[in-house]
């Protein structure tokens, strides 16, 4: 049997990620055998590196949950695939459509508990993937299951429509996302960043208003004098510990989609702040099989294409890691196999 390259974590940190060998998997009835072309890395990968995220984790195992590749083999039963098509597995298996369960939402995640993508080969069933749109390259499509659905689905929950104000927080694929979403459905965006060269780049993709959150760090005021006064109708809340200043940017009947922690896991509230203006706080957890078809229909009648940051080879997977870790990327970080 021939074998495959992989990356294994051996133990919860960056420097543990080792490259190593494993037979190529076989698929079973009702899966299909992909050969990976290209992964991209989230700041949950990172997280679950960490051991602080899912510290139960069984080690070692393979990191990263978003990828994109060509299918290599079919397993007895499977209809509707081709050898050869271009696919991209769904980062919550089994969430074809609808509420998300709670065996879902815990028990069937790539990237853990389940099997990761930073290898050359995966089996997946056959109904968790979507086909691949030729108008993407591999790496682009590689960044769409958690950080486009994300941002997709928070824009839906939020009720976005034309003239909404959306506010987004900072260069990750996340915010760029629903940046690139928001200005496509007719919105005004205003973003957040920490330095005038990312600025630029957030108002080449069409944000409205950007603030500097180093240069003002009371930016709630900033986010309401840039929208008459009125505050955000949406906010994607991806920084976590800054949820106290998002309730005080909120417009009245103003909703936060929160999607993400990458400055903490606490924030202190005000419960005043959102009786009086009838806020809404929703956890988003990515989004269905059904979202992803959905985003890729508006990407194609948009022509929206992913801003990737910087591109790896599989033997390199630490310093994609280590890109991640430093705050430093715009868009997002791949990993070519």
């Amino acid at each position: 049997m021939a074998n495959m390259q992989l990356i294994e974590a051996r133990n919860f940190s960056i420097d543990g990620l080792e490259l190593t060998q494993r037979p190529i998997p076989e698929p079973r009835r009702g899966e299909l055998l992909i050969r990976l072309r290209s992964v991209s890395l989230n700041y949950r990968d990172l997280v679950v590196l960490s051991g602080t995220y899912m510290p139960d984790l069984q080690l070692p195992y393979v990191p990263c949950s978003d990828a994109c590749g060509v299918i290599e083999a079919i397993g007895e039963g499977v209809t509707g695939h081709r050898a050869g098509d271009r696919v991209i597995p769904c980062y919550i298996q089994g969430w074809r459509d609808g509420a998300l369960t709670a065996a879902q939402r815990y028990g069937s995640t790539l990237g853990g508990p389940l099997p990761g993508v930073l290898a050359q080969y995966i089996c997946v069933p056959a109904d968790e993937v979507v086909a691949a749109p030729a108008s993407l390259d591999d790496a682009q499509c590689s960044t769409l299951p958690i950080a486009a659905v994300t941002a997709w689905n928070a824009l839906m929950r939020g009720g976005i429509r034309a003239g909404s104000r959306v506010l987004v927080q900072g260069t990750g694929g996340v915010a760029l996302f629903a940046l690139q979403f928001a200005k496509a459905m007719g919105a005004q965006v205003i973003a957040l960043t920490s330095t005038d060269e990312k600025a630029q780049r957030l108002l080449a993709l069409g944000a409205d208003r950007v603030i500097n959150y180093r240069q003002t760090p009371a930016w709630a005021d900033a986010v309401r004098a840039a929208s008459d006064g009125q505050g955000a109708d949406i906010i994607i809340e991806t920084t976590g510990s800054t949820l106290q200043q998002s309730i005080a940017a909120a417009a009245f009947g103003g909703f936060i989609g929160l999607v993400g922690f990458v400055g903490g896991y606490e924030s202190q509230l005000n419960v005043r702040q959102l009786i009086g203006p009838m806020l809404r706080i929703e956890g988003i957890v990515v989004g269905s099989r059904r979202a992803l078809q959905d985003l890729l229909l508006a990407m194609a009648q948009n022509q929206i294409e992913p801003v990737i940051d910087s591109r790896f080879a599989l033997a390199d997977a630490a310093d994609a890691f280590r890109r991640l870790q430093s705050g430093q990327h715009v868009g997002k970080i791949v990993v070519e196999l």
